[in-house]
């Protein structure tokens, strides 16, 4: 799938902070390893928890990449979402083609083509373990992303 293009070209971001995640986006090659990467980080930045980025192009037509992450509220899984939506839009001028849940905010679905955005509250996260279901996947180290999570204290 990383020979689709819908015809939108990601541009330099106008505000760009020193994050060890753009470090790691400007060493990726691929362009939707680049847009999971910018996700990951608007999600970050909104404290979302573990959030882990799979490359799943090799064992699934489905997408490119998933990224999941959790919320720990229905509130901050929906800000979360938008983060996401805002940062992509502003960076790539890209929207999902689809996108699932906002309305229950327990499990958010964001489809990008290429990438697909699950952000989950930490029951349904525990229950449906997608992260088991794609065990073979290629696992992308995100740097301080799983650092002071959004989970309470």
């Amino acid at each position: 799938m990383s020979d689709y293009i819908q015809g939108n070209f990601p541009l330099q971001s106008v505000s760009e902070k020193n994050s060890p995640l753009k470090s790691l986006e400007a060493g990726m090659k691929d362009l939707s390893g680049q847009l999971a990467i910018t996700v990951a980080e608007a999600a970050s930045e909104r404290k979302a928890g573990d959030i882990l980025v799979l490359r799943v192009a090799d064992v699934s037509y489905l997408a490119d990449y998933f990224v999941m992450m959790t919320g720990y509220s229905k509130v901050q899984v929906r800000a979360i979402a938008q983060a996401i939506e805002g940062k992509v839009d502003t960076e790539w001028q890209r929207r999902p083609l689809r996108t699932e849940g906002k309305a229950e905010g327990s499990w958010v679905l964001q489809d990008y083509g290429d990438v697909i955005v699950h952000i989950m509250m930490p029951k349904e996260r525990e229950f449906y373990n997608l992260e088991a279901f794609w065990v073979h996947a290629e696992r992308i180290t995100i740097p301080e992303a799983d650092e002071g999570g959004g989970k309470p204290t």
